[in-house]
């Protein structure tokens, strides 16, 4: 009898783990401003709208202080291994899947590394964002797969939400014949 209660336990345990296994939960992890590194420019990861981060499908967390930044990562280490992507809302911070984001680009945005995007929640809001700058492009994270990830002259935000030695070491702002940090 007791032969056979363990069997039914050890069968239910077995299904259990697996109905689990099945589909992997990722979730965005918090930004520690004191030791996030961007993974790409190692500059301090700011807890601010421009934040981002992807998670490897082994659970490795990369996190990136530019959303051009992590499309440089994925450029060099391909996307194959992406078991999730979040950004950060512009307007409250909250973190958004990558998919699920409406970004707006325009070349004089300021953003930490002068690629000038930013993601929105709902494509509302995005819209919203434009019509009160008057300026920008609608995109969809689809789109960006096609963006030409141009890094816009003079457009870094650099104003105290980035270490002060990676801001010198790359030359301050960009000028117009300035390729930036990652040589683009």
């Amino acid at each position: 009898m007791k032969k056979q209660a363990w069997s039914v336990l050890a069968v239910l345990f077995v299904i259990a783990m697996l109905s689990g296994c099945g589909q992997a939960k990722y979730q965005a992890i918090p930004i520690d401003e004191e030791t996030d590194k961007c993974e790409i420019c190692n500059m301090q990861v700011k807890d601010d709208a421009f934040a981002v981060q992807l998670t490897t499908k082994e659970g490795k967390t990369f996190k990136f202080d530019d959303l051009g930044c992590m499309n440089e990562w994925k450029r060099k280490n391909g996307t194959a291994n992406i078991g999730a992507q979040f950004v950060r809302d512009y307007n409250n911070k909250e973190w958004i899947p990558y998919e699920d984001a409406s970004y707006v680009y325009d070349p004089s945005f300021k953003s930490p590394m002068a690629y000038g995007i930013y993601a929105f929640k709902d494509k509302t809001e995005a819209q919203k964002f434009i019509d009160g700058q008057k300026k920008g492009k609608l995109m969809s994270a689809a789109e960006l797969g096609t963006h030409s990830w141009e890094r816009g002259k003079g457009s870094m935000d650099m104003g105290g939400n980035h270490d002060k030695n990676a801001h010198s070491e790359s030359g301050g702002s960009m000028g117009a014949g300035d390729k930036g940090m990652h040589g683009k």
